[in-house]
C-alpha cells in the first residue's frame, strides 16, 4: 500500500514539475508545539517523494517496531529524530536537516524542537529560513508554545508562512474545527505582519495533502503542502540591496600581499569601487576580488572572497566594509529584541560579550523596557528576562559598531550575546534601531589629566576594592586603610556599601537586578575619583564576579586591586554586627547573600586578607605595604609599619 502510495504520488509530481521552471533552493522550518508532528511530516514527505533508500527503509520499519508510536506502520519521525534521547523520550531535542530535491525545486528543511527549554534551537534554525511551516494539533488548536514560534518566526524576519492544521484524521476531517483555528490564528497573527499565510489541513501520518489532494477534505480549496512549497516566490534580492563586507580574516601570506576576506552578505562589488570602512570612515577602491579559482570580475551577495584594496587602510577582522552612498549605522547605543537562551536570567547593567558578524565586542544592557507576552504579543513591564523569554531592549557597547536594521539586512543586524563567565550564548539579539540620544554629546578635551592630578598629590590613582560577606570585616579594614593613609598625607574617598545606599542608590533593592544595577553605578563613581587623582577604597559585598569585573574594565590597567576579605560564614553569622544574619535566616530580610542569595567569591584577587585569625590591623598593615610595594604611595620608614606583615 505504501509503495503505491509512493508510486502514485511520484507520478502526479512529476508531470506538474514539467510544466513550470525550476526555482530558487527555498530553506524552510517546521515549528509548533511539542507532538504536534513536525518530525512525521518531514519523514512522510521525503517517502512520497521516493528519496528513502531501500535500505534506510528496511531499518526505519524495524526501529518503527522498536520505537514506533503508530503500531504495525512506520513511524516517519523516526528518520528524522536519530538521536537516542529522541527515540526514547518521542521528542525532537536538536535541530535536523534535510535536503529534499523535487524536478521544479530543492528545499532545505530544518525541523526543530517543540518543547519549550529547545526553544533556542528553533530560533537558531530560523534565523536562517525563509518560510516556516508552523504546525497545530487539530484536536489542541493553538498553544502557547505555538504562539511562542510564531512570534520568534517573524521577529526573526520568516515573512510566509504555511499554517499546517496536522492530524485532522483524528477530528474525523472536521471542517468547522479547522476553520476555528485559522480564524484564531490570523487574529493572532495580524500584528506580525506575515506576507503569506497559507493554512493547509493535513494528516502527516497518513499523507493528507501533503504531497497529493486528499478525497477526505473535499471542502478543502486550497493548495497542497508540497504544491504550494514548489510555487511560492520567496528570494529577497539580496544583491540589489547596499554593499556589505564582513571582515572575517586578514588575509598576509607573504609581505607583498594584503587581502580582507569574508562573505559579501549583501550587495555587489567589482574592481574599481570605491568602498568605505564604516567604523573609521576611510576610503578606497577595490583591486582585485580574489579566489582561489582566479580573479573574479565582480562578487555578489553569498560569495566568499578576498578582497585587496588601492590604498593602505586600516582594517581589522570584524570591520565592516561598504557602499560610500549607503553605509550602514555606526553607533554604540541601539535598540533590539532579544530572546534570551540561558538558564541564568538577564541582569541589565551587567557586562556581556556581543558577538555580531566577526566582532566580538563588549556590551550592556542598559534598559529592558518590556517583555512580550507570546499568547497576546503584549507589552509586559519586566526587570530581567528568563529562559525562553523575549524583550526590547536598549543597549549599549564599550566601541560603536557598523550595524544595520535586522528588517533590512538579517546578516548585518543580528547579534548574539555570550555569559562572560561561561562562554555559553545567553540571548539572540535582533537591532530594530541606533539610539541617537548622544549625537550632540562628544568627550570634552581637558588641560589636566589624572596622572598630573595624582602627581600633585605625590600618589598615583588607585581603586582599592574590597569585597566578601556581610559581617566580614570589609568596612573596618577600609576605615583603618584610609586612617593609616590620611596620617601619611595621602588623598583619598571611602565608598561604603550601606552609605551609598542612603543617597546615589537609595531607588535600589537587593534582588540580583538592583545587586547588579548598584555595583555598575559605584563603578563609574569610582572611576571619577580615580580620575581626580584619589586612592578609592571601596567597601561592597559586590557577589557578582561579572561586575567586579566590570569595574576592572572602567579603569586603567592595574588601577583596581581586588581585596578578598575571607570571613568564613559561620564567624560572620556569629559575629553579625547588625543583626542581618539572625533576621534573614527567620526569613525576614530577603535576597540575603550568603543566605538565600550565592556570592561569587574572586578567583583571582590581588590580595586575600582575613585568613586564619588575621586581624584587622594586621589586615590594613598588609594592605598599605602592598600600596607601597607597587609605586601607589611612597614608603615612609619613620612611621613604624611592619612592613614584614
Amino acid at each position: 500500500m505504501l509503495e503505491l502510495a509512493q508510486a502514485s504520488s511520484k507520478a502526479s509530481l512529476a508531470t506538474q514539475a514539467e510544466q513550470a521552471p525550476a526555482l530558487a533552493t527555498l530553506r524552510l522550518i517546521t515549528c509548533g508545539s511539542v507532538d504536534d508532528g513536525k518530525s512525521t511530516l518531514i519523514g512522510r514527505l521525503l517517502f512520497e517523494q521516493s528519496l528513502i533508500l531501500d535500505d534506510q527503509l528496511a531499518a526505519l520499519e524495524r526501529d518503527s517496531r522498536r520505537h514506533g508510536t503508530d503500531g504495525e506502520n512506520i513511524d516517519f519521525a523516526l528518520l528524522v529524530d536519530g538521536l537516542e534521547a529522541e527515540r526514547e523520550q518521542g521528542i525532537t531535542i536538536d535541530v535536523a536537516y534535510r535536503y529534499v530535491s523535487t524536478k521544479r525545486r530543492s528545499f532545505i528543511i530544518a525541523d526543530t524542537p517543540g518543547h519549550e527549554q529547545y526553544t533556542r534551537n528553533m530560533a537558531t534554525a530560523a534565523s536562517s529560513a525563509d518560510l516556516a511551516i508552523l504546525l497545530v494539533d487539530a484536536r489542541k488548536g493553538l498553544l502557547t508554545q505555538t504562539c511562542r514560534h510564531a512570534a520568534i518566526v517573524s521577529m526573526l524576519g520568516i515573512r510566509h508562512v504555511v499554517l499546517a492544521v496536522n492530524k485532522i484524521d483524528l477530528t474525523g476531517f472536521d471542517a468547522e474545527g479547522f476553520a476555528k483555528i485559522v480564524a484564531d490564528f490570523r487574529a493572532f497573527a495580524e500584528p506580525l505582519g506575515f506576507k503569506t499565510l497559507v493554512p493547509i489541513p493535513i494528516s502527516a501520518r497518513h499523507g493528507d495533502n501533503v504531497s497529493q489532494r486528499s478525497a477526505n477534505t473535499p471542502w478543502h480549496r486550497g493548495p497542497v503542502l508540497l504544491e504550494h512549497l514548489e510555487s511560492i516566490e520567496v528570494a529577497e534580492d539580496n544583491s540589489g540591496q547596499p554593499f556589505r563586507f564582513a571582515v572575517q580574516w586578514v588575509n598576509r601570506p607573504h609581505l607583498d600581499f594584503r587581502g580582507f576576506s569574508g562573505e559579501i552578505s549583501s550587495g555587489s562589488v567589482r574592481p574599481g569601487d570605491e568602498i568605505v570602512a564604516a567604523g573609521s570612515g576611510r576610503a578606497s577602491r577595490v583591486a582585485r576580488i580574489v579566489t582561489a579559482d582566479g580573479d573574479l570580475p565582480i562578487a555578489e551577495a553569498g560569495d566568499a572572497v578576498t578582497l585587496t584594496l588601492a590604498d593602505e587602510l586600516d582594517i581589522a577582522r570584524g570591520d565592516v566594509l561598504c557602499d560610500p552612498k549607503h553605509r550602514p549605522e555606526v553607533s554604540d547605543q541601539f535598540s533590539a529584541n532579544l530572546i534570551w537562551m540561558s538558564d541564568d536570567k538577564l541582569l541589565p547593567g551587567r557586562s556581556y560579550l556581543m558577538k555580531a558578524g566577526a566582532r566580538t565586542v563588549p556590551v550592556t544592557v542598559t534598559e529592558l523596557k518590556h517583555r512580550i507576552d507570546v499568547n497576546t504579543l503584549g507589552e509586559l513591564p519586566a526587570r530581567t528576562l528568563s529562559l525562553n523569554e523575549v524583550g526590547l531592549c536598549n543597549l549599549a557597547t564599550t566601541t560603536p559598531i557598523a550595524f544595520d536594521p535586522y528588517k533590512a539586512n538579517r546578516s548585518t543586524g543580528a547579534f548574539i550575546l555570550i555569559d562572560r563567565a561561561t562562554n555559553a550564548t545567553a540571548a539572540a539579539g535582533l537591532i530594530l534601531h541606533g539610539l541617537r540620544r548622544a549625537t550632540n554629546i562628544h568627550r570634552q578635551g581637558l588641560n589636566i589629566a589624572k596622572i598630573d592630578r595624582a602627581r600633585l598629590k605625590n600618589q598615583k590613582a588607585a581603586a582599592l576594592w574590597f569585597t566578601g560577606l556581610s559581617g566580614s570585616g570589609k568596612s573596618t579594614i577600609a576605615n583603618l586603610v584610609e586612617s593609616r593613609l590620611y596620617g601619611r598625607g595621602v588623598h583619598t574617598v571611602l565608598l561604603d556599601g550601606d552609605n551609598v545606599r542612603h543617597g546615589l542608590n537609595k531607588d535600589l533593592g537587593f534582588t540580583e537586578v538592583d545587586r547588579v544595577e548598584n555595583i555598575r553605578r559605584v563603578g563609574e563613581v569610582t572611576k571619577l575619583m580615580t580620575e581626580a587623582g584619589l586612592i578609592a577604597l571601596c567597601a561592597f559585598i559586590s557577589p557578582f564576579r561579572a561586575e567586579r569585573r566590570l569595574v576592572r574594565e572602567l579603569l586603567d590597567e592595574g588601577e583596581f586591586i581586588e581585596i578578598f576579605v575571607d570571613a568564613p560564614i559561620e564567624d560572620c553569622i556569629a559575629r553579625d554586627p547588625k543583626g542581618l544574619y539572625k533576621k534573614a535566616i527567620a526569613g525576614e530580610i530577603k535576597n540575603f547573600t550568603g543566605i538565600d542569595q550565592s556570592y561569587e567569591p574572586p578567583q583571582d584577587p590581588e590580595l586575600i586578607v582575613g585568613r586564619d585569625g588575621q586581624t584587622a590591623e594586621q589586615a590594613a598593615a598588609k594592605i598599605i605595604a602592598l600600596l607601597v610595594e607597587r609605586g601607589f604611595i611612597d614608603k615612609i620608614d619613620d612611621l613604624g609599619d611592619d612592613w614584614s606583615i
